[in-house]
């Protein structure tokens, strides 16, 4: 299709989400050889003039293989000290792969306050580009060579423990460094259709499209099909393509690269975030929300900020400055924001005349 060779000559930085089904086999053991095969994969892309970043799973699934684990634990105690083994596990395994081309791994692992808090959001895309400044010195001798393998810090993140997944992360971390393309690696071909074939392309993601995926029945990890079609969103809505694609496939890394939708489902980007908005629509995890009249619903939509007379409703507890979800009077969200004043000081004024704005249309991002 020739509408994807700009794809192929403009992916120039790359994040590459491995999943943790792509270590486990049927009998949950845990397959050290995918290391190598990524590895190698990936050390060609970056002597290839690719920026290469690494988002990995795999620390809790690691982590119980030590502990004899057969099932995903519910206590969170025990994936905790599951994540703490397996987090060492899984960057010696890294390192051990990486060093035989001369290679070493980066580690950094984040949470959801590295993205929600303005300041840890931009120190972490700081750190992530001054690695990334080593992979155009790759050539040289003199220059140690790098690859950041990212994952989120399980053994203190206890919200995404039970309800997260790297997928997500991969997404953010993909908006964040502003990456030409996004692939998230497992052990399925891509999405199905409902005749079990993959589908090459997606352009939008339409509820249709949603439906098509189903949970994971992996006893060692979470997400499934799902959630790589929200990281998906995320990735187009910021417009970066995403490639969803099989792991296991020989030379898969190189082959989605050249033709993303050969070898998995390519999901269409759209125009795309400036990064600013990015970081409010997706980077930051909302801590409430204001619910709307239809009068200010249709204002927000042509660019007009939040005023108090077209407030209704209000939920959670936030503060100035954090981030928001906007919604229609059926609750359905349409936008998210940055609030000028608390929900405390908001119950007061809602629905009233209020000379300042509650949130200004700079810092709303229509979803």
């Amino acid at each position: 299709m020739s509408s994807l060779k700009p794809y192929e000559r403009n992916s120039k930085r790359i994040v590459i989400k491995i999943g943790s089904s792509l270590f486990c086999s049927v009998q949950h053991a845990l397959d050290l050889r995918i290391f190598e095969h990524i590895a190698r994969q990936l050390i060609q892309l970056v002597e290839d003039g690719v920026e290469v970043v690494v988002v990995s799973s795999g620390a809790i699934a690691l982590g119980m293989s030590i502990l004899g684990l057969k099932q995903r634990p519910k206590a969170l105690s025990l994936l905790q000290a599951a994540a703490a083994l397996g987090q060492n596990e899984l960057m010696n395994a890294y390192s051990r792969f990486l060093q035989k081309r001369g290679f070493h791994a980066a580690q950094i692992l984040l949470t959801w306050e590295d993205f929600t808090e303005r300041t840890r959001y931009l120190n972490a895309k700081n750190t992530l580009t001054a690695l990334l400044e080593y992979h155009k010195h790759a050539g040289s001798k003199s220059v140690k060579r790098i690859v950041p393998v990212i994952n989120e810090n399980d053994t203190v993140s206890t919200d995404e423990i039970k309800f997260g997944d790297n997928d997500r992360l991969s997404a953010l971390v993909a908006s964040l460094i502003s990456a030409d393309q996004l692939i998230i690696l497992s052990d399925v071909d891509g999405l199905l259709d409902e005749n079990k074939s993959v589908i090459p392309v997606v352009e939008e993601i339409t509820a249709k499209i949603k439906a098509l995926a189903a949970p994971t029945q992996k006893k060692t990890c979470v997400g499934g099909m799902i959630t790589k079609i929200d990281a998906a969103k995320i990735a187009v809505e910021s417009g970066i393509p995403c490639v969803i694609a099989n792991g296991r496939r020989k030379n898969i890394i190189q082959q989605v690269v050249k033709d993303p939708s050969a070898y998995g489902t390519l999901f269409l980007p759209k125009k795309g975030l400036a990064a600013r908005q990015r970081w409010i629509a997706f980077g930051s995890k909302p801590r409430g929300s204001i619910m709307v009249d239809p009068g200010a619903q249709k204002a927000l939509l042509n660019n007009k900020s939040l005023l108090a007379v077209g407030i209704t409703g209000i939920e959670g507890d936030f503060q100035a400055g954090e981030i928001v979800r906007i919604t229609d009077i059926g609750c359905r969200e349409f936008a998210r924001g940055k609030a000028s004043i608390s929900s405390r000081a908001l119950e007061k004024i809602k629905g009233g005349r209020f000379h300042k704005e509650i949130v200004h249309c700079d810092d709303i991002v229509i979803l």
